[in-house]
This record gives structure tokens, sequence and C-alpha cells, in this order.
């Protein structure tokens, strides 16, 4: 249990744009840009001013339906946005202005999801990334190529490399990749976590798969909202759930290492 010794939060700053409820926030890797999403359909972008003002750059009005998550690559600033029209958005910065656009839409027809998209998460080296879905999957993209070129070109975009199905009951709605292993979590409604790796069998050139490690049946009493795995503590994730309760666990047993 954390004890309370005094400190406080001080507030310093608020700003208003969205019409509706503000559903996620994230930093860019420098911390010169803040991305917000909301029931509104927009993603607004805001740059961080000296004496903690905030700008808005860029208001994103791509989505038809509600914003889930936004989230940061973890080096550069291409922005990823989920939402519940099905698709994943990839966003970038045009040129040296503050202008933003949509570089890339993922989601149907094709390979992408078939229901709401809940969730993104990078692995370390930001050129994979997986989704979770209430189409209870879990989609594996990759770029091999140089985000920070990338453009109109499509060797520079991501395209779909694996689908995790199967293993799910309900919603997906948390997904996170260890940034020190290969290992990758997922909270669903089902109230069990799930915990992936990459396959060691052979796949085809272009393709790769990934198999179900771990399973916690009933890790909380109701649905896993978010699953985050430790930056230092490879074998360390925390989970939280509709019972009100945050979660530490413990990985037991050999780990992959990238």
């Amino acid at each position: 249990m954390w004890e309370y010794v005094g400190n406080e939060f001080s507030f310093i700053a608020s700003f208003e744009g969205h019409e509706n409820e503000v559903k996620s926030v994230a930093w860019n890797s420098a911390g010169t840009l803040l991305a917000t999403c909301s029931r509104d359909k927009s993603v607004w972008i805001w740059e961080v001013l000296p004496g903690h003002e905030f700008e808005c750059v860029s208001v994103l009005n791509g989505h038809t339906q509600d914003v889930k998550m936004v989230l940061w690559h973890p080096s550069l600033d291409i922005l990823v946005s989920t939402s519940y029209d099905n698709t994943i958005k990839i966003w970038t910065e045009e040129g040296d202005g503050d202008d933003w656009h949509c570089a890339q839409t993922l989601g149907p027809p094709g390979s992408g999801h078939t229901s709401t998209v809940w969730a993104a998460s990078f692995n370390a080296t930001g050129d994979c990334m997986v989704t979770c879905s209430d189409d209870l999957t879990l989609n594996i993209w990759d770029s091999s190529a140089d985000l920070s070129s990338a453009n109109d070109d499509d060797s520079a975009k991501w395209k779909h490399l694996a689908t995790i199905s199967g293993y799910h009951d309900r919603t997906i709605y948390s997904v996170n990749w260890s940034s020190l292993n290969d290992l990758i979590a997922s909270g669903a409604g089902d109230d069990c976590i799930r915990i992936f790796s990459k396959s060691q069998d052979g796949d085809q050139e272009g393709s790769q798969s990934y198999e179900l490690v771990q399973k916690h049946e009933k890790a909380h009493t109701a649905d896993v909202n978010c699953v985050q795995w430790h930056p230092k503590n490879p074998r360390l994730l925390a989970s939280a759930g509709d019972d009100g309760i945050v979660k530490i666990w413990e990985v037991v047993g050999d780990l992959p290492h990238v």
C-alpha cells in the first residue's frame, strides 16, 4: 500500500477545444508535443511553449467515429490513433511546417480489424506495432523501411505481418509490447491476461506467427482494462481492472530477448 507523505500535484495549465469526452493523451518522445483524442472524432496536437503554455498546432479529423487512443512512436514524431471506426491512422508532419496529415490508414477492407480498435503499442525499436480490437484479435504491423523518411512511397508504410486470433473470448481492451523482450501482454473483457511471444517455428518469408506462452484466468474479477510492462524489469507486469484493483505480476520461466 502506498503511504501519503504530503506531496501534492500542482495545477499549472488547462486547455479546451474538444467537444466531447477526451479519451487519451500522449507526449512525444521529446516532450515537445502533446496529442489528445476524443469522442468528437478528432485528434488534436498541442505544442509545448515556455511558461506552461500549450498551442494547438493541428486538428486532425480523419476518423469517422470516437477516437479511443493516441500513441507516439518511441523515437520519431509519428502519431498513431485508434478508433471506433475500426481503423488505425498514422499521422505525420508535412515538410517543416505545422501541418499534419494522415499518411496511412490501417483497416478494412484487407487485413485490418473488423471492429473497434481499442489500443496500440510499439516494440522497443518502433519498427513493429501491435493493435487490439473488439473483433477478438491482435494484429501485428511492420515497417522495415526508414520511417523518418516516410512519404507516399508504399515501401515506407506499415504492412500487416500477423494476426493473433482464437485466444480471446471477449473484447481485448489493452495490449502492451515489452521494450525489453519480445513479450506482448493483452488484457480483455473475459477477465484474463495473456502473454504472447514470437514463434520459433519457421515461417514463409515476409510472414510471422506468435504463440501464447502464458495465460492467467480470472486475473481480475471484472474486465482487464489495461496492462503495462515495467520499463526496466522484464518480468514485471501491471494490470488494472473494472474491479477497482491494480495488480503487479511476475513472469516465471525463461524470457525471450530482442
